[in-house]
């Protein structure tokens, strides 16, 4: 299973945070948010990490030339989609990005809201799912309606986000079973300031029941 932490700010906890497991890390391109890195800051990240490791920009109603232009500046391995992006835009952002992965986000407040998962299957290689939120795109700490999302079968591989933590992560997945999951306020002490004993703590509970 996929595991992302997403809002890495500092090269030091990027480092650890993918010597304890995980498989991507995440960085914010949203300039509004407060775990906003910059492509130089994310370039400084990156340098540092394994080659392995994916390396993720979210960014949230951006122009496809913009994200280009940062992933081209940063060494960003991938693309997360995490605002009112389109169908027809996912598409565009493929043609200028033939090799990136593409994730869509999707907000989910209802069983409707998911079914627009659909739309999204032949422009985009992942899908995920994270809470509703009025007024912020993600980092709540609010959770999904897990119950609601057993019978989620979409086309595409996708992770589980919104509102996860070491201590609620066994029960998620007591009802879901994504490819991967995503955790970002669940595993800080501020924002952009990963906890690194959560983070150890998260990947002990997923060991003991043997999900990775």
């Amino acid at each position: 299973m996929r595991i992302k932490i997403c809002g890495i700010t500092q090269p030091g906890q990027g480092i650890a945070i993918s010597e304890l497991g995980a498989n991507a890390l995440g960085f914010i391109c949203v300039p509004a948010s407060p775990r906003y890195v910059s492509p130089i800051q994310i370039r400084t990240v990156i340098e540092v990490l394994p080659s392995e490791t994916e390396k993720i920009g979210v960014f949230a109603n951006t122009i496809p030339e913009e994200i280009t232009r940062i992933v081209n500046d940063s060494g960003l391995t991938g693309v997360q989609l995490h605002g009112d992006e389109s169908p027809a835009l996912c598409q565009q952002l493929r043609q200028c990005l033939p090799s990136i992965e593409i994730i869509k986000a999707l907000r989910i407040h209802s069983w409707e809201a998911l079914q627009r998962a659909d739309i999204y299957s032949n422009c985009i290689d992942t899908l995920l799912l994270d809470a509703y939120h009025p007024q912020q795109l993600g980092g709540t700490g609010k959770t999904l309606n897990w119950e609601m999302l057993q019978e989620f079968s979409p086309s595409k591989p996708w992770f589980l986000a919104g509102g996860l933590t070491p201590d609620n992560i066994l029960d998620a997945m007591s009802y879901v079973h994504p490819n991967g999951i995503d955790l970002s306020s669940g595993v800080e002490r501020a924002p952009g300031d990963k906890d690194i004993d959560k983070v150890a703590k998260l990947f002990v509970n997923l060991q003991n029941k043997v999900l990775l």
